[in-house]
């Protein structure tokens, strides 16, 4: 199924090229803050992401070399409502969770609270060596909500975890990377090109065995080896029912590389 693409603002900026799809938080002023408006934006962004065959995979990033994103607009906070109204409120980093396709974050300079939460929905994330991250919710009166309690120990020890969460410090790519927060640091001339390829490189396989894949690492975080592997089993007999699996076979004898169509 293919939609067609939904009106966006001017902060979010999006653009697909040769299956992988780009979206920008485009308010460099800003520290690529994000308001109520841009979440209400991102739910819609969502859904056509993961209803087009047209991306593969998707890249999140932030304008400018100041900020990946410093999260919320504290200005207007007030704007999602009353208490309850912020409990029910579209998060921004929650609705990425629901991205069914790979997603690498591209990080340059300060990936902090909410910015950290969106980069912890990503599957893969590459930074620059002056990348900081931080959760830095603490310093004035609440902790992070949506998902900096909850990811950030999935990545690093609890302890290193509660040290980021109880000072709300900041870390360097250094220290993510030893950490396993980051992934890859790139020199700064070769961030794009880095991701651009790993991008490519992962758009470039069957596009459903690669969202079942994301899947089960998804599962593996919730249950027993034992249900997962029994998951893994039924996806992968599912796998060999689809034509990529076919043409994969098919390439394979034949010597050439696969031409995959996520059926």
């Amino acid at each position: 199924m293919n939609l067609p693409l939904p009106e966006l603002p001017e902060e979010l900026r999006f653009e697909v090229a040769g299956a992988v799809a780009t979206i920008t938080l485009n308010r460099p002023a800003k520290l690529n803050t994000m308001t109520p408006a841009m979440g209400k934006a991102l739910v819609e962004l969502v859904y056509y992401v993961n209803n087009t065959s047209d991306v593969r995979v998707v890249v999140l990033t932030g304008t400018g070399t100041k900020a990946f994103s410093a999260g919320s607009d504290i200005k207007v906070l007030d704007d999602y409502g009353s208490n309850w109204e912020l409990r029910n409120r579209v998060d921004y980093a929650r609705v990425l969770w629901q991205i069914r396709k790979p997603m690498i974050a591209k990080i340059r300079g300060y990936c902090i609270g909410g910015g950290l939460e969106m980069a912890l929905m990503c599957d893969i994330r590459y930074s620059t060596p002056d990348a900081r991250f931080g959760a830095g919710e603490i310093k004035l009166g609440w902790h992070g909500g949506a998902g900096n309690t909850q990811l950030l120990p999935r990545h690093m020890s609890t302890g290193k975890a509660l040290e980021m969460l109880l000072t709300g410090d900041m870390i360097s790519a250094t220290e993510a990377e030893k950490t396993g927060l980051v992934d890859r640091i790139c020199e700064e001339t070769e961030l794009d090109a880095k991701v651009a390829d790993l991008a490519h490189r992962i758009a470039s396989n069957a596009p459903i065995a690669s969202e079942l894949a994301k899947h089960l690492v998804r599962i593996s975080m919730s249950t027993s080896p034992d249900v997962g592997l029994m998951y893994e089993n039924d996806t992968f007999s599912y796998c060999f029912t689809t034509e990529d699996s076919k043409e994969g076979r098919a390439a394979f004898v034949e010597k050439r590389a696969p031409q995959f169509k996520g059926r």
